[in-house]
């Protein structure tokens, strides 16, 4: 059972509720904070508070900040009064497991709707960038075809001028002859006509001259194979880089703890071996030896995030819900970055610590982990029926199991 939090603080004004509630010393990325008009929850395992308001809150100006050893509420109310009491006095468990299950399924509906907006948006910002990038490359080839434009006029302009030119001087050359028939004048009308008559001739026997097309035929092209299944700009290599990285120190890792267990055996003071050992206890159903191996080969090495991993699953055994759900985060907190190399191993974390969270009855908590899970295997039917079960319980249409 989660432990209930007693010690929390509240002020009003007319209009707005303030409601602090400390955290124990756990860290800001651990709580889980949900707020409805009449229910707010802040979860931090193992402690939970909750809270059914006499009076209902305006859910969307209401905000949450975490920090300094503590979480800050500030409710907006619907109405401008001041109350009497912050919580319902009613006792009956019927009655707020009603309400419990009313104000989360609403909180479902908002983030899937949340979620939808979201999706929604960023398709239509797609859309956008789209419409915008082809209406760009639309006026870059009309801008292309317009100097195009421009320089086959301004080329068929100097041309005529030229041909014009010509055209001129040989009429004057001709009416000079006419005025002046000498020799030398003749003749050089005759020898500027013959040129371009000689041109027209080169001109045309060239047309007439060129040879026949070549035949038709097919050239092989061998490309390269491509290095990575997408665009260089949406593949995750830097961040499988860095996952190799941290599997290398890892492996590297030494420990102080070494200094301390000097009456360790040779192979005890190796965690790879230590891990094998903790794996066999856990097959042949000795829990609590499994957890004495991976306890000690954590003091050798805290950076494996299998022993985490598989720790979570022997006190899951054990009933040790609260430990294991501490593994199950330690473990996820060191698969990091998210990588396909490491994607079986973050599913098994999400569905470890989902368990724990559904054996203390937290089946919110534990369906977001084990939606988490099949979003990483999707295809997992065992999985899918996993998560369809705990959605039947927290709708009241399903019995949970003892």
């Amino acid at each position: 059972m989660p432990l209930l939090i007693t010690d929390y603080s509240w002020t009003q004004t007319d209009s707005t509720v303030y409601i602090s509630v400390p955290l124990k010393g756990v860290r800001a990325s651990q709580v889980d904070i949900i707020a409805t008009d009449q229910y707010l929850k802040v979860h931090f395992p193992p402690y939970l508070f909750e809270a059914f308001l006499a009076q209902p809150v305006d859910e969307d100006k209401s905000t949450a900040k975490v920090g300094n050893g503590a979480a800050l509420l500030t409710l907006s109310k619907k109405t401008e009064e001041l109350w009497d009491q912050l919580m319902l006095t009613t006792d009956g468990k019927e009655t707020k497991k009603k309400l419990r299950e009313e104000a989360l399924i609403k909180h479902q509906e908002k983030l899937c709707a949340e979620s939808k907006a979201k999706a929604e948006k960023q398709q239509a910002e797609k859309k956008y960038a789209l419409k915008t990038m082809m209406k760009l490359e639309q006026e870059e080839r009309q801008n292309i075809q317009k100097i195009k434009d421009l320089e086959r006029q301004n080329t068929t302009a100097a041309l005529e001028a030229w041909q014009k030119k010509q055209k001129q001087q040989l009429e004057k050359c001709i009416e000079t002859t006419q005025k002046n028939p000498t020799k030398n004048t003749t003749q050089g009308c005759v020898s500027e006509a013959k040129a371009r008559s000689d041109n027209r001739g080169l001109k045309s026997r060239t047309q007439v001259e060129l040879p026949a097309p070549r035949a038709s035929g097919s050239i092989q092209v061998t490309f390269t194979p491509r290095v990575f299944p997408t665009a260089l700009r949406e593949s995750r290599v830097a961040e499988e880089e860095e996952w190799l990285r941290k599997q290398v120190e890892a492996r590297r890792a030494t420990s102080d703890a070494l200094k301390d267990l000097k009456d360790l055996k040779e192979e005890e003071r190796n965690p790879d071996w230590l891990k094998d050992k903790g794996d066999k206890c856990f097959s042949t159903g000795d829990y609590q030896g499994a957890v004495n191996a991976y306890s000690l080969a954590i003091r050798l090495n805290r950076k494996v995030p299998a022993l985490f991993s598989n720790r979570a699953a022997c006190h899951l055994k054990l009933k040790n819900l609260h430990k294991a759900i501490e593994d199950s985060s330690e473990a996820l907190e060191l698969l990091t970055p998210a990588v396909p190399a490491n994607a079986a191993a973050r599913a098994r974390a999400y569905v470890r610590r989902g368990t724990a969270f559904c054996q203390l009855q937290l089946y919110t908590e534990g369906l977001q982990e084990y939606q988490a899970a099949l979003k990483i295997d999707p295809e997992n039917a065992k999985l899918q029926a996993d998560t369809q079960r705990i959605r039947d319980i927290i709708q009241g249409s399903a019995k949970v199991k003892t």
